[in-house]
């Protein structure tokens, strides 16, 4: 009866976890607290044969707590995982098999009909899932639209990258409001609502197929089926074909993939099938596992006992987060030294303490976590100043009851980083290599408090390379993005300075007009810019009040020194091709790279593009004309042309 109530206690709390895992609540436990519960639970329902109907080794996915749900037309069952390979060589017996990633996101099923993508679904549970299909224009990595007419089914993973996800998560000021990696956020982004679409394309979630699931035609072969997705426009999954003899250097080699860190797209393991679909769908159904389908590779956590040596504080947006810096240890064939501790509750919840000898993990082989603490002495210090300004810090406690750090000050340097990120961007001074990440740390550290300081890096040389990513190359290509960066447009000076309102067309306006020394002057004699075309007296206010703000104007002045900024004309290339045009793209582009490119062009031929349809559009630009969306429907009303991307090269490209 013990090991039952055990089994009871285990499925209560591995559903809980679920529920929040896979509806992009707050993390409950850890992926690898996750898998040594599961792996405990499925021990003793082998050993008793007592097994719940709800038990999570009974059902595959979670039910969607919102959105229209709509019966799945095949199937979606699990893998079963093994973290042995030669469980995986027994498996693939004598036959052809694919390796590819097992992706850490959330799975999608994508339906077409005619050429046109109809539907698309979560994965939800029992066969269940919910209908996204109003997500179609904010999702990447599927065509709208595609070159085969017949019922086709695909499935893959929706995914966030590392880099996304850190850049989002970095600038959420509420606590409650932060997610505990990319798959919690990518499962918080699909369960938002049709208001929330602009939301979800600002997240940048990628579509990535992983199987055809039905095809009217007779292809065979899971790499051909793989290839044709392809040739059709959607993004897959990276794969490589082997053997069972090649499987363990192959997994191997994935592995070290992995480890390398090289990898932005979260994965939690491997996955092999056959080649052959029509063997594969021979297999039997036990639990929610196809036995033939697929068989999951989930990588042995290799844990190391170290020395926590002091507990560093950093500033981001307003929260003061912890990192456990402990004695050097070896994992996964890299040094590892550094490890998140996430917040004041997890310091709690582990234990940790001013002296403490702690466990610490790889956990997907990249990032460094911290699970126990296995001896501990004294309290740790908070911090009652912040680490960048110096300010007061205050302890608060969010809905959720977690307990976080903050800095009091409002002029925080560390609040403000989006505006140190948007000056390295592409669209502001190109400084590659100076990720938010890097600029966070630069920031905490001291080395950059105003946008002119990075031009002064080099002072800090011989730290920065010794810094946990870096070393002497990463430090050499960021001394020559930065040293190229001082020759500069002034069109992307202006829009590198965060002034409100003032993106890139308006400072194209400005340029064009009066050039960059008219600019500086205008600023200097304290003049409006309302007489410019295009700009009016709230981007002219806009303006003048960002440089009477005495911190703008001594950060202004502290930068022109350090740059050489073109004092060029724009002119107006009247016999441009979209003269006196105004258009509003939206959806997937193909003939362009992407819309920023499109948009490039049709300013080069003197015609602008703005985000909303209105009485003043000359065009809507969009590739699925039949489209049921906001833009298509306003355009209509309005008696709006709505031509596709093709339609417009042969106007006008």
């Amino acid at each position: 009866m013990e090991k039952n109530s055990r089994i009871e206690e285990l499925v209560v709390k591995l559903n809980k976890a679920s529920e929040a895992y896979y509806n992009g609540q707050p993390e409950i436990m850890s992926n690898y607290e996750w898998d040594a519960m599961f792996d405990e639970l499925t021990s003793l329902e082998s050993e008793t044969g007592y097994i719940l109907q709800n038990s999570p080794t009974q059902y595959a996915g979670y039910e969607d707590s919102n959105g229209e749900k709509e019966q799945h037309e095949f199937p979606t069952l699990s893998l079963a995982k093994t973290k042995k390979i030669t469980e995986l060589q027994k498996w693939a017996g004598d036959r052809s098999v694919w390796v590819s990633w097992k992706l850490d996101g959330l799975t999608l099923v994508l339906t077409y009909d005619g050429g046109k993508l109809t539907k698309i679904l979560t994965r939800g549970r029992d066969n269940v899932g919910t209908n996204i299909t109003f997500m179609k224009d904010a999702i990447k990595g599927f065509p709208l639209k595609i070159n085969y007419n017949g019922h086709l089914v695909v499935r893959g993973e929706a995914t966030i990258s590392y880099t996304d996800f850190n850049q989002i998560n970095e600038m959420i000021e509420d606590d409650d409001g932060k997610y505990a990696n990319p798959r919690n956020l990518a499962a918080g982004t699909l369960g938002l609502d049709i208001s929330n679409v602009n939301k979800v394309k600002e997240r940048r979630v990628y579509f990535n197929a992983f199987t055809l699931v039905y095809i009217e035609d007779n292809i065979i072969s899971w790499g051909e089926r793989m290839d044709y997705l392809e040739n059709l426009g959607f993004t897959v999954v990276e794969r490589e074909a082997t053997t069972t003899s090649g499987l363990p250097e192959v997994i191997n080699q994935w592995t070290k993939k992995v480890g390398s860190g090289k990898i932005d797209i979260p994965v939690d393991g491997l996955v092999i099938c056959f080649d052959d679909t029509e063997y594969a769908a021979t297999g039997s159904i036990t639990g929610h596992h196809a036995t033939r389908a697929g068989l999951a590779f989930k990588w042995q956590d290799v844990s190391a006992e170290t020395e926590l040596e002091y507990i560093e504080w950093s500033c981001a947006a307003s929260t003061i987060s912890p990192v456990a810096v402990f004695k050097p240890v070896k994992l996964e064939g890299t040094i590892v030294k550094r490890a998140s501790l996430c917040n004041l509750s997890e310091m709690e919840r582990l234990g940790i303490g001013k002296k403490s000898v702690i466990s610490v993990i790889k956990s997907n082989k990249i990032i460094p976590k911290v699970i126990s603490v296995k001896k501990s002495e004294g309290e740790p210090e908070i911090p009652e100043k912040c680490p960048v300004c110096g300010a007061k810090t205050e302890k608060k406690i969010s809905k959720s009851g977690t307990k976080t750090l903050h800095c009091t000050n409002p002029e925080c340097t560390a609040k403000h980083v989006m505006k140190f990120t948007r000056f390295v961007s592409k669209a502001g001074m190109d400084i590659d290599g100076l990720s938010i990440q890097t600029m966070l740390r630069f920031i905490n550290k001291g080395y950059i408090s105003k946008f002119a300081d990075i031009y002064h890096l080099d002072k800090y040389a011989d730290e920065i390379k010794n810094l946990d990513g870096f070393g002497v190359k990463s430090l050499e290509n960021m001394r020559k993005a930065i040293k190229k960066s001082r020759n500069v447009h002034p069109v992307n000076f202006i829009f590198s300075l965060s002034i409100p309102m003032i993106a890139t067309d308006a400072a194209k306006k400005i340029i064009g007009s009066i050039g960059f020394e008219g600019f500086i002057n205008r600023l200097s004699a304290n003049e409006g810019f309302e007489d410019i075309d295009g700009i009016g007296p709230e981007k002219s206010n806009s303006i003048i009040e960002w440089y009477r703000n005495p911190k703008n104007k001594e950060s202004l002045n502290a930068l022109l020194p350090e740059l050489n900024i073109k004092n060029v004309e724009m002119k107006a290339n009247t016999q441009g091709k979209c003269t006196g045009l105004t258009f509003v793209i939206t959806g997937d582009v193909h003939h362009y790279k992407n819309r920023d490119e499109f948009k490039a062009y049709v300013e080069s031929q003197n015609g602008s593009v703005t985000g909303s349809v209105s009485f003043k559009t000359s065009y809507l630009v969009n590739n699925d004309i039949e489209s049921a969306s906001s833009k298509n429907t306003k355009a209509k009303e309005l008696g709006i042309p709505i031509i596709t991307e093709d339609e417009f090269v042969r106007l006008f490209g």
